[in-house]
């Protein structure tokens, strides 16, 4: 175990969350995540329906007993949100987190419940008024991480301390965090816990990801990414191939949404990421996705997670005397 006010706060183990991963993130991986220690969650804007919503939560329940989440992507997808989030209070999940658009109505549903809100923000003020709704904890992304991210583009190493000094709330770091290191960072910094997307697609329980998909973040270095969308105000990272050359390409010529929206849609993300179809659509990742050299089971992460960040503690502890006297 390693307590922070976050895993008080969730009833976790360890102060890791998974990412709510579109199209990804179902109950096999949740499920994974969940038993080791973290929070896994579902993701809950690209279920087909709110009946198939409520059907991976049954599914999760079945494979687990310890806390989960449900992330809904509130701002990204052009789907009506509601019906899904009264699924998730019906059935008591644990822990919603929200990420994209506005939050407000979302509290003003979940205000009521015991359920745990999360909220993902990418500036200072984002954090102050998260925390000002009622959230629990706040999802600091620095410009690092992999989808979608904030328009001021604000490293982690800035942009986490500076929301640790201006909320009272636990806050979790994400964007760039793959591993024991990252970690440690990241509670250095006053972090409470990091939030990881890119590394978990990586891994043996994400069963819908393609073996194309995953083999491309292994062969990534930390320059095999782009953003994209930044012209719709939207920017997000996906790593690089000839189809997100292309909609750079569109961007740079102005096309606006209109001349967009067939190359960043949905079903070309999933012709990536279901089917391994390169040259006909993009997947999303971080610049972490160049640390990133193996596919082991979430268990596997999860001890070897724990064993660099024991092996760096026990360092600091020497060395730091040794320095300071």
């Amino acid at each position: 175990m390693l307590k922070t006010r976050l895993t008080d706060a969730l009833a976790i183990n360890l102060p890791i969350i998974q990412g709510g991963l579109a199209y990804l993130a179902y109950s096999e991986l949740a499920a994974a995540v969940s038993n080791a220690g973290g929070l896994g969650q579902l993701t809950a804007m690209t279920c087909s329906s709110p009946e198939d919503l409520r059907d991976e939560i049954h599914k999760i329940r079945q494979l687990t007993d310890r806390p989960f989440g449900v992330n809904f992507a509130i701002g990204q997808h052009g789907r009506p949100y509601e019906e899904m989030l009264q699924v998730a209070i019906d059935e008591g999940v644990p822990v919603v987190s929200i990420t994209g658009g506005n939050p407000t109505p979302v509290f003003e549903k979940l205000n009521q419940t015991p359920i745990k809100k999360l909220v993902l923000v990418a500036t200072k003020r984002q954090a102050i008024k998260a925390e000002a709704l009622g959230a629990d904890a706040v999802m600091v992304v620095g410009n690092e991480g992999g989808g979608h991210l904030g328009r001021e583009e604000i490293g982690g190493l800035v942009l986490i301390p500076s929301v640790v000094d201006a909320v009272n709330i636990p806050v979790i770091a994400s964007g760039g965090f793959s591993d024991g290191r990252g970690l440690m960072a990241a509670l250095a910094l006053g972090a409470e816990g990091v939030e990881m997307g890119t590394r978990f697609i990586a891994t043996k329980e994400c069963v819908h990801a393609s073996k194309t998909y995953q083999e491309m973040i292994l062969k990534a270095d930390e320059t095999d990414t782009v953003i994209i969308k930044k012209s719709l105000g939207a920017p997000a990272r996906a790593l690089k191939n000839d189809w997100t050359a292309s909609i750079l390409r569109e961007e740079e010529k102005g096309s606006g949404y209109e001349g967009l929206k067939a190359l960043i849609s949905g079903e070309r993300n999933k012709a990536l990421i279901y089917d391994g179809k390169m040259e006909e659509g993009f997947g999303w990742a971080g610049q972490t996705a160049g640390r990133i050299q193996d596919i082991p089971t979430v268990q596997t992460l999860f001890d070897r997670i724990m064993a660099e960040a024991h092996q760096i503690r026990a360092k600091w502890g020497t060395s730091m005397e040794e320095r300071m006297g």
